[in-house]
């Protein structure tokens, strides 16, 4: 699948809470913790279970960074 969203992290899914609607995904990309929320369907569309490798596309007209 070819997508132009440039930042695309590769990570594994730690922990999927299902609601009635929407899923909560949260993905480990090395020591970050990326969290989404998509819907239900699509979390079982995609069979997503704990330990399944995804990638991460983030889509925003904004990226900060911060230096400490």
């Amino acid at each position: 699948m070819t997508l132009s969203a440039r930042n695309q992290l590769i990570g594994t899914v730690e922990e999927i809470q299902l609601g009635g609607v929407m899923a909560h995904v949260a993905v480990r990309v090395g020591e970050n913790l990326i969290e989404s929320v998509i819907t239900r369907r699509s979390a079982e569309e995609m069979a997503l279970k704990q330990g399944d490798a995804v990638k991460v596309v983030i889509k925003s007209t904004e990226v900060m960074l911060q230096k400490d």
